[in-house]
């Protein structure tokens, strides 16, 4: 290559990143100027001309080093629709490596008027990312080949399809999609990506049954007295509304903002006062209550604690027991059937209970918690732990219930039954067996663990022989409160 003469170079159209690299390998190492280059977009294939490199170029094509902050301002400067980048990325890079350079820190340099335009230039580029990452909705059309297939209309600023793939890829991995746009497009088949020519929004559908719920929903979560139109078109571009459909709404709710802000402040008056569900069952579990149908009654009239289940669950046995069992919370089973200990957990408690020596007939069986707390997947409700502060609330309820039912002896079945017992958290591995809790209680305790913990055992010895020290504790429990 004559580095006196004046070079064009072809790139493909867009954002041609893999083309700019080995076009500035072999312009750095041929020491050609950033003056006597004309770049040159086009919609074919092709560089420097015909896309074939003269054997002469040698060694000059081999890579060159570059700090990786302007490794990463190329990457994102490519993808600018301005058709001066390449002659401003390589202006850059030509004054930071030039044979006879003073420049190399060039990059450092933000008051440099290069450097701020290109670093402006990646600002702009990161920022179309960002809304594309923001405002891209798919909606669902029946592709006759491939079935359900999602598809997006998006008008980015700048050549950023490409960039974005991997993050539409890690996110929706496992469904057909396809996001067209005007500068180009993804076409994902949950196993290969292909990229594609510009796409027309007709080719893209206006809706779907997802959009019809999800509107309705941003209805019903707009707050009129907090709309700031200046706030809501700088963080939503007023350009994206009409690929959103929320956005179809918000005209309608900016106009009804201001009355619907009079009613809110007409009917504040009326609302009634925050409650506090702890002090409200304390209130309720006072001295008035005498019998445990009453507390029961109680019970099954009070929100939840816990998210899950509306449906308490409550215990059940003789009053005045030798012994009572407390555990952690209703499950799935105890749920629906509206009693404790009745699901895989309690099954395995009653052949314990057997192989011990006591009769559960004549025991009473409760939880620390009294609903279930649980996350759906699917059509499972799976089990969640409550947290301290929820076992908090339900200490009213479990206190006054022992108060009623009188139990010479109370077994608690695992940390959370001891956490509601004790107050506070307690390991079992410390404190298992016999164990004085607090006087308010006025009973002798004994901690061991919940039967479920024996179910989550990796293997059948470990389950055998913790199962035998389950009974053991058991046979133990019997003998404290005969």
């Amino acid at each position: 290559m004559d580095p006196t003469a004046h070079q064009h170079i072809y790139l493909n159209g867009g954002a041609d990143l893999q083309g700019f690299r080995q076009a500035l390998r072999i312009l750095t190492w041929s020491h050609i100027p950033h003056r006597q280059i004309t770049w040159c977009a086009s919609s074919e294939p092709e560089l420097f001309g015909g896309g074939k490199l003269p054997s002469s170029y040698g060694a000059a094509g081999k890579p060159i080093i570059l700090p990786r902050t302007v490794a990463d301002l190329i990457r994102l400067v490519v993808c600018h629709s301005d058709p001066e980048k390449y002659a401003l990325l390589y202006e850059l890079v030509w004054r930071m490596r030039r044979p006879d350079s003073l420049e190399t820190h060039l990059h450092e340099v933000a008051s440099d008027k290069l450097v701020a335009r290109l670093t402006a230039m990646a600002k702009s580029v990161r920022r179309d990312l960002h809304k594309m990452h923001a405002f891209v909705r798919f909606r669902q059309v029946n592709d006759p080949v491939v079935g359900p297939r999602f598809v997006a209309w998006f008008e980015p600023d700048h050549f950023i399809v490409e960039e974005t793939a991997k993050f539409f890829i890690d996110r929706f991995t496992s469904i057909d999609w396809a996001i067209l746009t005007p500068k180009g497009s993804l076409w994902w088949d949950k196993a290969e990506l292909a990229i594609g020519p510009p796409g027309s929004r007709a080719d893209a559908p206006e809706t779907d049954a997802f959009e019809l719920g999800w509107r309705t929903y941003y209805e019903s979560t707009f707050n009129p007295a907090r709309t700031n139109l200046n706030q809501m078109r700088q963080h939503m571009p007023k350009k994206y509304w009409r690929n959103l459909p929320e956005t179809r709404a918000i005209p309608h709710l900016i106009q009804a903002a201001a009355s619907r802000v009079d009613r809110m402040i007409e009917q504040e008056p009326a609302m009634p006062a925050k409650r506090n569900p702890a002090k409200a069952v304390a209130a309720m579990t006072g001295p008035g209550i005498t019998s445990l149908a009453e507390l029961n009654a109680i019970i099954a009239k009070t929100e939840p604690f816990v998210e899950g289940s509306p449906k308490a669950v409550f215990g059940e046995g003789p009053l005045h027991p030798a012994i009572a069992f407390v555990g952690e919370q209703p499950g799935d089973q105890e749920d629906l059937q509206g009693r404790p200990f009745v699901g895989p957990a309690g099954q395995l408690l009653d052949r314990a209970l057997e192989h011990a020596g006591i009769d559960r007939s004549k025991a009473y069986i409760t939880n620390a918690v009294k609903h279930f707390k649980f996350v759906r997947h699917g059509k499972r409700r799976i089990h969640e732990s409550p947290t301290a502060g929820e076992i908090k609330h339900y200490r009213w309820w479990l206190k006054k219930e022992l108060e009623l039912v009188k139990p010479r002896l109370v077994v608690a079945l695992g940390a959370t039954a001891v956490h509601a017992l004790e107050g506070k958290a307690l390991t079992i591995r410390d404190n298992r067996g016999e164990h004085a809790f607090p006087a308010e209680y006025g009973q002798r305790g004994y901690i061991t663990v919940h039967p479920s913990s024996l179910l989550r055992l990796p293997t059948v010895e470990d389950r055998e022989r913790e199962y035998a020290a389950f009974v053991r504790d058991l046979e133990r429990v019997r003998d404290l409160a005969a």
